[in-house]
């Protein structure tokens, strides 16, 4: 089979198409034959070496994919051969891949493979943020940084889904209009960081305006760098600030603030929290199911890209140009 490998250290022009073998479904697993692999933040980083989780090289960028199943192992009966499925994988930008068969779903027949790549990864993370960490509710105001990227429109259309009033904060226009179309009140576009100390108050009156004179009970932060101070600094008394990813930059927060406005920084680590409640995740899951049926989220493709032109979808969502969910399919 053709798979899209990292076999050094480096962005995506460093990835190479090569022939590997195919991999074999063990007790357990399934194998199956990929349609569509979505692009992720994470992957930018995999590559380079900067993410927490360093796989041995050679690897394959890309963790979720939907396809059909090709094998099942031993002990598998959920599944069978021909099934339409999605799922969390590693080495997902592959023509064939395994997947635990209890990590994997049933992918609806009137769901395209595209769209059936974009679900698991950023509704999850997002439903995990907001349900667990965030404690959302009915009534709540809650701040999206980075609105129209695949975390962030899903946390848009969550907020909506669980009744919260939501502002989406994005870096333009076209991107502003993705955020109103999943359902954002109120929108603030941002400039590029860095940000000097007149731009950073300027930023934090707009959010302050954008959410009300009480704050913001949650921000869902999925950007970082320079424009976490500004959010922040305009949360609700016992709010909560919650930490998906920093593409801008490792932020630095004043604590000061966290004692004056009673407020909790809330870490957000949707894959370790998968492995060590399973059950928990698996009910979150049919929860975005449910949602997606009654059409309250709705996973945005905003482009495609063949498997041989993967490393140009990671360059794309590493120059932050993305809105939606980038997907590499394979034929």
């Amino acid at each position: 089979m053709k798979a899209l490998l990292s076999k050094q250290v480096g962005g995506p022009e460093t990835l190479v198409l090569e022939e590997v073998a195919d991999p074999v479904a063990g007790p357990g697993k399934i194998l199956v034959s990929v349609k569509a692999c979505s692009v992720n933040y994470p992957d930018v980083l995999m590559i380079e070496d900067k993410y927490q989780v360093k796989p041995p090289r050679p690897f394959s960028p890309g963790s979720e994919v939907s396809g059909i199943v090709e094998a099942v192992g031993e002990g598998v009966t959920q599944f069978k051969v021909g099934d339409r499925v999605l799922g969390a994988a590693n080495g997902g930008m592959a023509e064939k891949v395994v997947l635990n068969a209890t990590t994997a779903y049933p992918l609806p027949d009137e769901r395209s493979f595209a769209e059936g790549a974009a679900l698991i990864l950023t509704y999850g993370t997002s439903i995990h943020a907001l349900v667990d960490r965030g404690h959302i509710k009915a009534g709540d105001t809650l701040l999206v940084l980075g609105a129209a990227g695949g975390v962030g429109i899903a946390a848009v259309e969550l907020g909506v889904a669980y009744g919260a009033r939501v502002v989406a904060a994005v870096s333009s226009e076209e991107k502003a209009a993705a955020a109103r179309a999943a359902g954002a009140s109120e929108v603030v576009i941002y400039g590029r960081a860095p940000f000097d100390k007149d731009q950073s108050k300027a930023l934090s009156e707009a959010f302050k305006a954008a959410v009300g004179p009480n704050g913001a009970n949650l921000i869902y932060d999925a950007v970082g760098g320079d424009y976490a101070d500004p959010a922040i600094r305009c949360i609700a008394w016992e709010g909560r600030y919650l930490v998906v990813g920093f593409p801008a930059g490792i932020p630095r927060l004043p604590l000061n603030l966290t004692l004056l406005k009673s407020c909790d920084v809330c870490g957000v680590f949707w894959g370790a929290f998968t492995m060590r409640d399973p059950e928990a995740n698996r009910a979150h899951i049919a929860e975005l199911f449910r949602f997606w049926k009654e059409g309250k989220i709705s996973p945005r493709v905003t482009d495609t890209f063949p498997l041989e032109r993967g490393g140009e979808a990671i360059a794309k969502m590493a120059r932050r140009e993305a809105i939606g969910k980038l997907v590499v399919t394979v034929d």
